[in-house]
């Protein structure tokens, strides 16, 4: 008992909330957040990015990794997130609000959506997402699961809506011709350019050089800054991280754990062979 007592006390017997999501505070401030792409969606993965200082690790649930619905799978990567201080950032496949209701109550503080087109998908999902949002009742169903820390947490309706971060994939053509709109839902978090995506819409699959693409990108990027909307998007080398920064996206993916793997040992015969 003793020890068990021990372990509850940083959590919940000094009044503490354990659900503080350091990623939205970075972005509050208007500090630039670094995050990896885990596509190993293994916990010791989300751990090791923790561990070396990245402000979070992205779980893509739209091209690949567990099912959306599994909060256990979820549950994992979270503690290996909590673990290390690091925040995971799940896009879940469609702006479902059951989906998003589920990855919140899991214990995701920081969702994205991927395909979103419209304000109105924009608004439904963050409806769903909080237990009060724009000054009327939400649509967030009230429990105690994970999110609540099983019903142990401190304030937890009073705290969740202030930790919650959702944001936006602006990957389509109709986002973009739809942009003003969705930056002014209240609320928004964030909205994450889709350069890839962007060049299959515009008919260029693959080109990201492509004007048509690098218009959209363009468009979208104005748009968030105008209307102070966090931005988000990835990066292709240290320059383009540095060139990013310099022109105010805040939330910067720098790479995947596959991404290393291949780069680390997808030449290692021919350098072998070199060697010899």
């Amino acid at each position: 008992m003793p020890a068990r007592t021990l372990l509850l006390a940083p959590h919940f017997a000094t009044g503490v909330d354990p659900r503080h999501n350091a990623l939205r505070r970075t972005l509050a401030r208007d500090e630039p957040a670094f995050g990896v792409l885990d596509n190993t969606y293994s916990p010791a993965a989300v751990e090791v990015v923790g561990e070396l200082g990245f402000d979070f690790v992205w779980i893509d649930l739209e091209h690949g990794g567990p099912s959306p619905w599994d909060a256990d799978a979820l549950a994992d990567l979270l503690r290996a997130a909590e673990l290390t201080d690091t925040e995971l950032l799940v896009r879940i496949p469609e702006a479902n609000p059951s989906m998003v209701r589920k990855a919140l109550d899991a214990g995701v503080r920081n969702v994205f959506l991927s395909r979103v087109e419209s304000a109105a998908e924009v608004r439904d999902a963050l409806a769903a997402a909080n237990f009060e949002y724009d000054g009327s009742p939400g649509r967030r169903g009230l429990a105690g699961p994970r999110s609540a820390r099983y019903g142990l947490a401190d304030d937890y309706v009073g705290t969740e809506d202030e930790e919650i971060c959702l944001g936006v994939t602006v990957e389509t053509v109709e986002a973009v011709e739809n942009i003003d709109e969705i930056l002014s839902v209240p609320e928004l978090g964030f909205a994450f350019l889709g350069p890839n995506d962007f060049s299959v819409a515009y008919g260029s699959p693959g080109d990201v050089g492509d004007p048509e693409v690098q218009a959209a990108v363009e468009t979208v990027h104005d748009a968030a800054l105008a209307r102070d909307v966090t931005l988000g998007g990835l990066t292709f080398g240290m320059d383009d991280v540095v060139e990013k920064v310099e022109r105010d996206y805040q939330l910067l993916h720098v790479g995947s754990t596959l991404g290393a793997l291949t780069k680390t040992f997808g030449d290692w015969h021919g350098r072998y062979d070199d060697a010899r």
